[in-house]
């Protein structure tokens, strides 16, 4: 089997498909694309093409090492998410070869099924207790929200109650068990996340997700200090050897990593593994689209200490487009009592609507996150 074409569709809210086809007729999809840098993500792929066309997608390690050790730089977003589409499209082509899921591809399944949860917005405590409510009424029985907007080195405290109350009233409203993740979105720094996660102990999270940036890992000791809740990193951080120094602090109890971002499905199955051997969770990051989430699926389903799935169905950046709606079979992702089922079809478990996603190429997108300011006018993190 050889490559013949590769097709790149910029289709909103915000993403990037990539289509491999073969000369057999098997075909295969993946979703290559760094947030608000699509275009750049197309061009690396085009790029990288000239590695893969007349060769063989189903020799997908010998690939992958081609295409990440062979330009002799390595790693980062703009190259890790380009070869990771790529190697979620290869994944689907042999899964569709020999009929079966990819999760059998790769040892098997070890469960019948996956937790997820739902992202809820709202900035008020009235608003955020309701639309917890409505999750848990819908199935869910997790949620996770942004913990604060902009915040300086060190901020006003109001800032920090903000958060505690609201995190208050879900938890009030929802019960105890009920899953509240906190997602600091690496916009606090170290002193005021040490303040914060003191205050959010009394609440039980089911994790703290980048309550600093993953570049300043060395922090998460210290902070974890504070807190008995779970610290969640990775959707920032870039294959196994990204993820090495996390595991060897300690601090880190949940990885993240983005079969989007750090090089695939197989990279991810790697990490996760490593991750096994350090008595960490996994909890794959994926505020993307259906493929991304298709190939997060199928790591799940044969991975041990997965525990829980982020999904991105009704998310805030999904404005005039949403997941499901580039499925032909819209009932793939059908979630109840707060899990999914594994997917029984070939490759990837999906079966993309390619009119669909032709048809919104056409528009395509230009999405770009918002630029925050302090008060005082310095650029804070998004």
């Amino acid at each position: 089997m050889k490559i013949t074409k590769l097709e790149l569709f910029k289709v909103p809210p915000r993403w990037l498909f990539l289509k491999i086809s073969t000369d057999e007729g098997y075909t295969g999809w993946g979703e290559p694309v760094v947030e608000g840098r699509a275009d750049t993500v197309k061009a690396a792929v085009m790029e990288l093409s000239t590695y893969l066309i007349g060769a063989d997608p189903m020799k997908i390690e010998d690939l992958w090492q081609v295409l990440y050790r062979g330009g002799f730089y390595r790693g980062g977003p703009v190259l890790t998410s380009a070869i990771s589409g790529i190697e979620q499209a290869f994944w689907d082509i042999k899964g569709k070869y020999y009929n079966a899921p990819v999760y059998e591809l790769l040892g098997g399944a070890c469960r019948d099924r996956i937790k997820v949860y739902s992202w809820i917005g709202g900035e008020k405590p009235d608003e955020v207790a309701k639309l917890a409510k409505e999750k848990k009424e819908q199935g869910f029985s997790a949620i996770k929200m942004n913990a604060a907007g902009e915040m300086n080195y060190i901020d006003d405290f109001s800032k920090v109650m903000g958060v505690v109350e609201r995190v208050a009233t879900i938890r009030e409203t929802c019960g105890i068990d009920f899953g509240i993740a906190v997602d600091f979105h690496g916009r606090v720094h170290k002193p005021m996340a040490k303040v914060m996660v003191k205050e959010l102990e009394k609440y039980h999270l089911m994790f703290i997700e980048e309550p600093v940036l993953c570049e300043n890992y060395e922090a998460f000791s210290e902070i974890a200090s504070y807190t008995s809740a779970p610290i969640a990193t990775g959707e920032r951080l870039y294959t196994r050897w990204d993820f090495k120094k996390i595991f060897e602090q300690g601090a880190v109890n949940i990885i993240q990593p983005d079969l989007s971002h750090a090089g695939g499905i197989l990279e991810c199955k790697k990490i996760a593994a490593m991750a096994e051997a350090y008595d960490m969770a996994v909890a794959p990051h994926c505020p993307l689209g259906p493929i991304a989430l298709a190939a997060c699926i199928q790591l799940d389903a044969c991975t041990p200490n997965a525990v829980i799935q982020e999904q991105s169905i009704g998310i805030h950046y999904n404005k005039g487009n949403d997941v499901l709606d580039f499925l032909k079979d819209k009932t793939v992702f059908k979630y109840e009592d707060g899990y999914v089922s594994l997917p029984a079809g070939p490759g990837l478990g999906i079966e993309i609507d390619e009119d669909v996603v032709r048809e919104l190429d056409k528009t395509g997108h230009s999405w770009k996150n918002l630029v925050w300011r302090n008060l005082d006018g310095t650029v804070a993190e998004w």
